[in-house]
């Protein structure tokens, strides 16, 4: 009976000796954060504000000054198109914002490669690497071929043709990297492997459709430069510096990647490796060619150049708006000194009124004898024989201005007197009895 509680001592012992071990690594306080982290904050994002390690620091902001640049240009793009007169640079508006799109999410993706590698942080790359420099190589390759077809026939296809076009080489790479990651990480047998456990060999190996799309864009875009049409060469050099230096930066990256960092036995540099080739790739996108093409999409083409120097006033402006409203305010002009002038209620009343105090040889002016017959004999001499004086107060008023309409008044009402005029001689020859005989 004593020998039970004897064996069972030594399993008691055991037991309080794994509990303590248990809660003495519970109880152990947590690895201290590096310079510039906070405690709270997840070590897989210790890259992104580790001062001991610089390159996460820089790449980050980079990646979101590129961000803001590409969000920016986005809209540049689409608020210029408008003012875009060449139809054909108009049509390709869609494929250039596509382009965009890629470029902004090559920014993004970087930080995916700054953070410490998780499942779900290492599926996305695997899966987007390739995508979005699909995209931007696809857009480049669309344009490219819609700039042959330009150089030579001055018309290409429409802009849904050139979109789609770009948008099916994209799905291509979509597929092959679908394929990809369910054949490397899900099995048949349903289990899951880690897509972090990935040779640096296989994730080059996927890469290889992009790399056709860029040697491809290259050689398609050289044949522009001996085109007909000279005005699009400047379109196909962009394209060319751009796939130029794409092709440089993937080929050190790739080097770097695959060979110099498993000789040096530096693992730990795959990371920044991949995403100093994000960025520097990205910024490549934007500089040669996202910024001159918007430079360059607002210019008209030669025929609307031409067409401006035949028709110079031709187009909606406010410089036309300006000269339309000038000549038809010409005789309104005067208006503002019309204000001196007196009201038409103070002016005196007179058969004269319409005199402007001008030499007017064309009215009709009757002879005494004309008065004598048809006017009353006792009537004073100055109302049988009246004369034109001028207004004094329109001829002394040094401010007062012939306006437009009073001038077309006046010579409506001279116009009428002459005319009358001459019907009353008519009618007095005729009545007259020296008509029928000469003196």
């Amino acid at each position: 009976m004593m020998t039970t509680p004897r064996t069972l001592l030594p399993c008691l012992w055991l037991l309080v000796l794994s509990m303590t071990t248990c809660l003495a690594q519970t109880t152990s306080p947590p690895p201290s954060p590096p310079p510039g982290c906070g405690k709270d904050l997840n070590s897989i994002y210790y890259n992104l504000c580790d001062l001991s390690v610089a390159w996460g620091i820089v790449l980050e902001a980079m990646a979101s000054f590129g961000v803001v640049i590409s969000f920016v240009l986005t809209v540049v793009l689409v608020a210029s198109l408008p003012f875009i007169q060449d139809y054909r640079k108009k049509s390709l508006i869609g494929t250039q914002a596509f382009f965009l799109l890629g470029t902004l999410g090559l920014f993004c993706l970087t930080f995916a490669f700054i953070v410490k590698q998780g499942f779900s942080t290492c599926a996305s790359r695997r899966f987007l690497f390739g995508v979005l420099f699909a995209i931007c190589f696809s857009c480049l390759a669309a344009h490219s071929l819609s700039l042959n077809f330009f150089a030579r026939q001055n018309t290409g296809p429409r802009g849904w043709v050139t979109f789609g076009m770009a948008f099916v080489l994209v799905l291509v790479e979509v597929i092959i990297n679908t394929e990809w990651l369910i054949i490397t990480v899900v099995r048949n047998d349903g289990t899951t492997k880690d897509p972090c456990e990935l040779k640096n060999e296989d994730f080059v190996m996927a890469l290889i459709y992009v790399m056709f799309l860029q040697v491809a864009t290259f050689i398609a875009t050289w044949p522009v430069l001996w085109g007909h049409h000279k005005h699009w060469r400047k379109h196909a050099v962009f394209i060319l510096l751009t796939t130029s230096f794409s092709m440089a930066i993937w080929i050190v990256w790739i080097v770097m990647y695959v060979y110099g960092n498993q000789q040096d036995q530096r693992s730990t540099w795959d990371d920044p490796t991949l995403a100093i080739a994000l960025v520097s790739n990205a910024s490549v996108f934007v500089l040669f060619y996202i910024i001159p093409e918007i430079s360059q999409v607002t210019k008209p083409g030669p025929e609307q150049a031409y067409e401006d120097d035949v028709y110079p006033t031709r187009g909606v402006g406010y410089e036309t708006i300006l000269k339309e409203q000038k000549s038809q305010s010409m005789f309104v002009e005067n208006k503002a000194f019309s204000m001196d002038e007196p009201s038409s209620a103070k002016k005196p009343v007179s058969p004269y009124s319409g005199y402007n105090g001008q030499l007017l040889t064309s009215v009709y002016q009757p002879t005494e004898m004309t008065l004598m017959h048809s006017g009353p004999l006792n009537a004073p001499y100055d109302v049988i024989l009246p004369r034109a004086t001028a207004n004094s107060q329109m001829m002394g008023s040094a401010n007062s201005t012939l306006r437009a309409d009073d001038a077309y008044v006046s010579q409506s009402k001279q116009a009428s007197v002459q005319k009358e005029g001459r019907n009353g001689q008519a009618s007095e020859m005729a009545s007259s009895p020296y008509s029928k005989h000469r003196w």
